[in-house]
């Protein structure tokens, strides 16, 4: 080990965490024989191979996760370094790794410009994924923090809502219900919805609470994307509850509204997380302490794209 160099493991973990060695130049802005050389130097220094191919997938050998969680030490410390380095010197510089579900996709990348205005020396990867996705990068510690609606229930993670997440009935503003008021939920039962995946934070929201009120709904259909359900909602396949960030301003003005439903909108909120006993970056901390000392600024923020969506006749 003494002759791997730190480019060595870099290579090597960027592999690991993808899983693909294509992927890891793309990363790293190499070729992918480099990558391959490298990786080749590495295994010959350490005398035991670290992947392992089966078919068309790579998978990590006993050394190589040993080594992987080695590397995992090295680099978190390196980067905990470079940033205390950099703050001592009155910059804030670094890296941000953040993971959000794609509901938070909406609103994160313009906290995190205002954020980056504040600390231009700060460099941040944004992972926007399912929240099933986003939980397993969670589990393997892949990234800094994480955003998500419905938080995972396990005790080694560290949880802290900072965010309102209105839940709310969308319908086109053609809709028969459109211009109604106090639409009850046994009425709006009656019609199509249209769900987010099995897994989605919205959807299990949606469904617990039409469950405690004892209401069953009726299934549609099942989309992946919160886009996809919106033009589905267009297109008059029926109605769905999302959550009032995904009115952004490139909304489809005055095609869709927001039904005045009884018991809605569903008070829900947003979180980040990150694993217990984590050694947050000075980036991550100050992210964090950016959340949490601008909370009206945030709501502010957050909100300013969904004014032109609105409760109709009022």
């Amino acid at each position: 080990m003494r002759h791997s160099t730190l480019r060595q493991l870099e290579v090597f973990e960027t592999i690991a965490r993808l899983g693909s060695y294509t992927r890891a130049a793309e990363e790293l802005y190499v070729t992918q024989p480099t990558v391959s050389m490298q990786i080749k130097k590495l295994t010959d220094a350490i005398g035991l191979p670290l992947f392992e191919q089966i078919g068309k997938k790579i998978y990590l050998t006993d050394a190589g996760r040993e080594l992987q969680q080695a590397c995992s030490g090295i680099f978190e410390h390196l980067s905990q370094f470079e940033m205390l380095a950099a703050d001592m010197k009155g910059l804030k510089a670094g890296k941000l790794r953040l993971g959000v579900v794609t509901t938070a996709g909406y609103f994160a990348p313009r906290l995190l410009g205002m954020f980056c205005h504040q600390y231009p020396g700060i460099e941040v990867s944004l992972e926007v994924s399912n929240r099933m996705h986003i939980l397993e990068r969670l589990a393997n510690n892949m990234d800094d923090l994480y955003i998500l609606d419905l938080p995972p229930e396990e005790e080694e993670v560290v949880i802290e809502s900072f965010l309102k997440n209105p839940l709310v009935v969308l319908a086109s503003a053609n809709h028969p219900l459109a211009n109604k008021k106090n639409i009850t939920l046994k009425r709006i039962a009656e019609e199509p919805f249209i769900f987010r995946e099995h897994g989605s934070g919205t959807r299990i929201e949606t469904e617990n609470f039409f469950s405690k009120n004892n209401i069953k709904l009726k299934t549609q259909m099942t989309l992946g994307s919160n886009e996809a359900i919106k033009q589905a909602i267009l297109g008059g396949l029926g109605v769905s509850v999302l959550s009032r960030h995904t009115l952004t301003l490139d909304s489809p003005e005055n095609q869709l509204v927001i039904l005045d439903v009884k018991g809605f909108p569903i008070n829900c909120k947003w979180h980040y997380a990150y694993p217990s006993g984590k050694n947050l970056s000075v980036v991550a901390q100050s992210f964090l302490a950016y959340l949490q000392n601008a909370p009206q600024l945030i709501v502010d923020l957050a909100l300013s794209g969904v004014g032109i969506i609105t409760f109709p006749n009022r």
